[in-house]
């Protein structure tokens, strides 16, 4: 799988990512760490990657389709959550390796002890 990581996500995600055999690209390296949500989508749209989020206003599949993307994947990260905290709740979706498949054109909500994954339109 391919994602795209978001800007409100720590750094070391693109590691937990590549430890469970996913490549990634992270908006900071690709010149769009301050961009619009908007600009990020577009970005994940023309490269057909997963974008990876912890931001809720992504999860409006009717401003952002995720099947225009390579999937939407949004986490619901506590108010002050550490860095640990955020990566746990990521790796709790990567152990899931038949949600993480079904990914591609769907909208996944990811909270801690539940996956939310949103069928094909």
């Amino acid at each position: 799988m391919r994602f795209l990581i978001d800007a409100d996500l720590p750094r070391r995600t693109a590691g937990l990512l590549k430890t469970y055999g996913h490549e990634s690209v992270d908006v900071r390296d690709v010149g769009l760490g301050g961009a619009s949500d908007q600009e990020v989508a577009e970005y994940g749209r023309a490269h057909r990657l997963c974008l990876l989020t912890g931001d809720f206003g992504f999860a409006d599949i009717r401003n952002y389709p995720p099947e225009r993307l390579g999937g939407l994947v949004v986490l619901e990260i506590p108010k002050n959550a550490t860095a640990d905290m955020i990566l746990r709740l990521l790796e709790s979706l990567l152990r899931q390796a038949d949600i993480v498949e079904r990914l591609p054109g769907r909208l996944a909500i990811v909270e801690w002890g539940n996956v939310r994954i949103r069928p094909k339109a």
